[in-house]
This record gives structure tokens, sequence and C-alpha cells, in this order.
């Protein structure tokens, strides 16, 4: 048992010890891809938010500005994720912009059950069928939570810029 268990309890250790410094950086990146490929897509391309029926109080906006506002969220968001700077702030503006997609774009269209709205945790809406598509976006908010709560962790600028400002303190306070 030990023959096992030993080398299961090293590695286990090993991950512990790495543990602030992937997951973090892994999750900022994957979030930083897909919204800057979002961001860009909507830069390049035409504005269809004049079609959507946004929930109160995000119908209040011109389409066009919240179009410029979530183009500019994404890709800003977008690099500043990659570099780990202001995580937390944008973390929760790119969960707030997504919550507001879900709610406008891939929230099913009406539903009287249970069972209706969760036909709608799918990725695409191949059937048009009224369901929605909102598996994909809840799993963004899901992924967001770590570094809400937690910070970019060590592989970042916010870290960097925090160890500074520590540093600057003890030598001027």
């Amino acid at each position: 048992m030990n023959l096992v268990l030993r080398p299961y309890l090293a590695a286990a250790a090993w991950l512990e010890c790495i543990a602030p410094l992937f997951p973090p950086l892994a999750l900022r990146l994957l979030l930083a891809w897909e919204f800057g490929e979002s961001g860009y897509a909507k830069l390049v391309g035409q504005n269809w938010f004049a079609d959507i029926a946004f929930p109160f109080p995000f119908n209040l906006l011109p389409p066009e500005f919240s179009w410029q506002l979530a183009i500019w969220f994404e890709l800003v968001g977008a690099v500043a994720l990659a570099l780990g700077i202001a995580t937390r702030f944008f973390s929760l503006s790119l969960m707030i912009l997504t919550v507001v997609a879900i709610a406008g774009v891939h929230w099913p269209e009406q539903w009287q059950t249970l069972a209706e709205l969760l036909r709608g945790y799918r990725i695409v809406d191949e059937e048009g069928d009224g369901f929605g598509n909102y598996k994909l976006p809840l799993m963004y908010l899901v992924m967001f939570l770590p570094l809400l709560f937690a910070g970019a962790g060590r592989l970042s600028l916010d870290r960097w810029v925090a160890g500074n400002m520590r540093a600057h303190r003890m030598n001027n306070g």
C-alpha cells in the first residue's frame, strides 16, 4: 500500500505547490481568448443588437452604445485577463456582460416547466425551437468565479503590483 500511497501523496503535494500558478493562468488565458474573439467579431461585424430585446435596465441604453460597450469590454477585458491586471474588476464586468447576453440572447423565449428550461442547457440552438442555448455562457460564469474570488494568481500583473505596493509601504512606512 505504501508503494502506491507515497508517490500519490508526493504528486498531490507537488500539485498543491503549483496550484497558485497554473490554474488561474489557464482560466485567464482561455477566457481572454473567448472574449477577445467575441469582441473582435463584433468590432469587424455588423451591429445586431438593434434586433434584441434586452432586459431592464439594459434596454434603456441605445443599441449602438450597448454594441460599443460590449466590444470594448470584451477586447480590453481580454487583454487585462491575459496579463492578469484588474482581474477582479474585469471578471465581474464580463460576468455582468455574460448575464445580459444570457438574458437577451441565450435564455429560452418561453418555458413553463423546469424540463423545458433545461432543454436550453446546450451549446447551439440548432433547431431554432426557442428553448435557447445558455450552456456555454453559464460555463463562462462559473469559470470566472475563481478569478473573482481568489484573483489572478501568482503569474499576473495584479500580483506584481500588489508586491510592489507592499514593498513601497514597508520602505516608506
